[in-house]
């Protein structure tokens, strides 16, 4: 992701090398953590290389491997930790979806507010708008940015999530992937929760769920 008005840093965390994506307003140092799945130390490190003070910490949705962090960075700097309300059930079983990857039991953040669908969230001169893309989770929604939008595990290049765990549905993932983010121009960038950045143009194209 390339601005002259914005700081973002890309670092993978967890065990499940999440993508956890660090993006700053210059206009006024804030910044904003998208799926803070572990490593709350190390993201603290760079904000405080970047000069920059965390004001929201935003999740795609709320499985073990994307939340894992959230509780600490919380304590650590005091953000508010927004969700949308769909995905508070699968906090209430943090324990059991990390045994179920035979790892150790995760703290469980506090939710600040939820988020809602086609919201706007402010930071500095930028403005997030929440995507509601349930499927791979009852929960899961994308930020748009500036001709980039953040998928967590909704969309990948060349593959979509699971949909297998608790509230999850194939048919309701291909749905909202192709009625909430094919909608968007092509050249959109696609920054996922693993794997490599792609675009909307390109998963229309030749991503074989579609």
């Amino acid at each position: 992701m390339k601005s002259p008005d914005i700081i973002f840093e890309t670092l993978e965390v967890g065990p499940l090398a999440v993508n956890c994506y660090i993006i700053g307003s210059k206009a006024d140092n804030t910044a904003v953590v998208i799926d803070a799945g572990g490593s709350a130390e190390e993201i603290v490190k760079i904000l405080k290389k970047r000069n920059l003070t965390l004001k929201y910490i935003i999740n795609t949705h709320a499985h073990f491997d994307h939340v894992g962090g959230v509780s600490e960075l919380q304590d650590l700097t005091g953000a508010p930790f927004l969700l949308h309300k769909e995905d508070v059930p699968l906090l209430d079983f943090l324990d059991e979806q990390s045994r179920f990857f035979g790892l150790p039991p995760i703290p469980k953040p506090k939710i600040s507010k939820y988020l809602i669908d086609n919201e706007e969230i402010h930071f500095g001169n930028e403005i997030i708008r929440i995507i509601h893309t349930p499927g791979h989770s009852p929960g899961c929604v994308c930020f748009l940015l500036n001709g980039v939008v953040f998928v967590g595990d909704t969309l990948f290049a060349g593959s979509i999530g699971r949909t297998d765990l608790y509230g999850g549905s194939h048919d309701t993932l291909i749905h909202s992937v192709k009625t909430r983010l094919f909608t968007l121009e092509d050249k959109v960038l696609v920054y996922p929760g693993h794997g490599p950045v792609t675009t909307i143009g390109e998963e229309k194209k030749h991503n074989p769920f579609f």
